[in-house]
């Protein structure tokens, strides 16, 4: 029997916070949907927890992980959807009343978005360092479909259980693939890299649990180190397909990691910018450190912004359009 939205529920011991995941769904303004929840070898009792909640709700539909993971039960979950819209949801987080029901109209609205996310609320706010403000402040600024394209090299640009994605551009990405990085943002970048259009809703309607057991804490393909290896792939085979010679913003730390990845990969570093006067005038990696100006000059290669202080990139990209520059054509920013 289809539904409107098919909710898609991986649960792997979680039976602490479940049920009040699923009381948000349960009161959920929005009533044609289904929850897929997919049972990935739970051993704390998660499993009864959704089949009592399946005798007393209709909507859930409680399936075994034929294999053992993430990517398995969501393709799982993903292949026994009968909504044309695909909501996630985590066993540990609470959608507001409204979430489906917004969600939902504003993809009718606009037809050409392949998928919607929300604004986020970390919680409980008292476990929470600056840096996870920050995180949660900047997914928060990022809602049209152009800041999330401009932004996708910097940081996954949704929030995995806060979107609704249309189907049949999930399908048309291929799904969920199960690689050496976060099977989210691999998602959106696939999805990005093809055209599709992917926004929020400009309000609060996922409330996203912080926990030291959250798997993008414990499971190495969520490491630093595989965000950027996926970056990197995708920007070799995207925006730099055709592009040899790069600039990098930024002499820091991170700007040096991108440079020598990049030169690794055969491209040519010819220089990095820089606004510390201590820098300027050096060398990294032998390579020399500009002033600003230097992205001024006429046969000034792409640029890759590399600078992670806050605030920086805003100042970065104001810079460079004020010099003609145009993103996507002449620069992006990575961290």
């Amino acid at each position: 029997m289809s539904c409107a939205i098919s909710v898609l529920l991986p649960v792997r011991d979680a039976a602490a916070t479940l049920p009040a995941a699923l009381r948000s769904l349960e009161r959920q303004t929005f009533s044609d949907f289904e929850i897929l929840a997919v049972d990935d070898h739970s051993r704390d009792g998660s499993l009864e927890v959704l089949r009592r909640h399946a005798r007393r709700d209709g909507r859930l539909r409680v399936l075994q992980n034929p294999g053992r993971g993430l990517v398995a039960a969501l393709e799982h979950a993903r292949t026994e959807a009968s909504g044309a819209l695909l909501a996630r949801m985590d066993a540990d987080d609470v959608c507001h009343p409204h979430r489906l029901e917004l969600q939902a109209a504003h993809l009718a609205q606009n037809r050409r978005l392949a998928g919607t996310g929300c604004r986020v609320r970390l919680f409980p706010r008292g476990r929470l360092r600056q840096g996870w403000l920050r995180y949660e402040q900047w997914q928060n600024q990022l809602v049209a479909c152009d800041d999330i394209r401009r932004e996708r090299y910097v940081e996954s640009p949704l929030v995995h259980p806060s979107v609704m994605l249309r189907a049949e551009a999930v399908a048309r990405a291929g799904g969920y693939r199960d690689r050496d990085w976060p099977e989210d943002y691999d998602l959106w970048l696939r999805m990005l890299e093809a055209g599709e259009r992917l926004d929020k809703v400009p309000e609060c309607l996922l409330f996203w649990r912080h926990s030291p057991s959250r798997a993008s804490l414990r499971d190495d393909r969520y490491a630093l180190e595989r965000h950027r290896e996926m970056k990197l792939r995708f920007l070799l085979d995207g925006p730099l397909a055709q592009v040899r010679d790069l600039a990098v913003w930024g002499a820091g730390q991170n700007g040096q990691s991108w440079a020598r990845w990049l030169i690794a990969a055969g491209r040519r570093v010819h220089f990095f910018i820089d606004i510390d006067p201590k820098k300027i005038g050096r060398y990294r990696l032998g390579i020399p450190v500009r002033d600003p100006d230097a992205a001024r000059d006429e046969g000034a290669p792409f640029l890759l912004g590399a600078v992670g202080s806050p605030g920086a990139r805003p100042l970065i990209r104001q810079a460079l359009q004020r010099v003609g520059r145009v993103e996507e054509r002449d620069f992006l920013f990575v961290q």
